[in-house]
This record gives structure tokens, sequence and C-alpha cells, in this order.
């Protein structure tokens, strides 16, 4: 699909986390203490619910709010749990003073393809 903007490069900084929207899909930022920005779908892929406010991130782990599965910032991969479960990533790059990422494709506004 391409790359879209998605925020300003200062929301986010190492060792922090950001939801955002990329059109309709829901984008997590992940910056792992010294480690390389990631994004990766912003939702949980053990029952796909949203990362909110609530979600947790200690610059290595995000952790969800809703079933406390947590997986490693750097490589996407559940740690919590034995299972092949992992983030859905994301390609992201920066230019300039924006974050843009690139979610692949995405249904029209309303459904229709």
């Amino acid at each position: 699909m391409g790359f879209k903007y998605l925020c300003p490069t200062d929301a986010v900084s190492e060792g922090g986390m950001g939801i955002f929207q990329a059109g309709q899909t829901s984008v997590v930022l992940l910056w792992p203490t010294g480690g390389e920005l990631k994004a990766y779908r912003g939702r949980c892929p053990h029952k796909d619910v949203p990362f909110d406010e609530k979600t947790t991130f200690d610059g290595k782990t995000i952790v969800c709010a809703t079933d406390q599965w947590g997986f490693n910032a750097g490589t996407g991969k559940c740690v919590t749990s034995i299972t092949d479960h992992k983030l859905e990533p994301f390609e992201l790059r920066v230019r300039g003073d924006q974050i843009q990422v690139d979610v692949g494709w995405e249904r029209p506004a309303g459904g229709k393809a």
C-alpha cells in the first residue's frame, strides 16, 4: 500500500511506546531500551484485543492488559507462554521529523473493496 504518516519523531522516546492510527489500522510503536524503533499491529495476537492506555511497556516487554500476555519488543515473540503467537510487524521509516509506516493493504472505509 505504501508508507503513511504516523506521528512526529518526538512522539516516542527510547524505552517508550505509543499507540497510533494509520488510516483504519491501529499501530503500536515500541522503542526498546538499547534497541531500534519498531512498529507492530496495535492488537494483542492472543485474543485480538486492542492495546490501550492500560497496556504496559517496561522498555523490553509489552504486556496486554486484557490477558497479561507479554511480547518481546525487539522480536515481537511471546515471552509468557509457549506459543507461536507474535506481534505483527509493520515496516517503518523516518523521513525528516516524521515516522511513517506501511500497514499493507487496507479495506476502504465502508467495508467495500
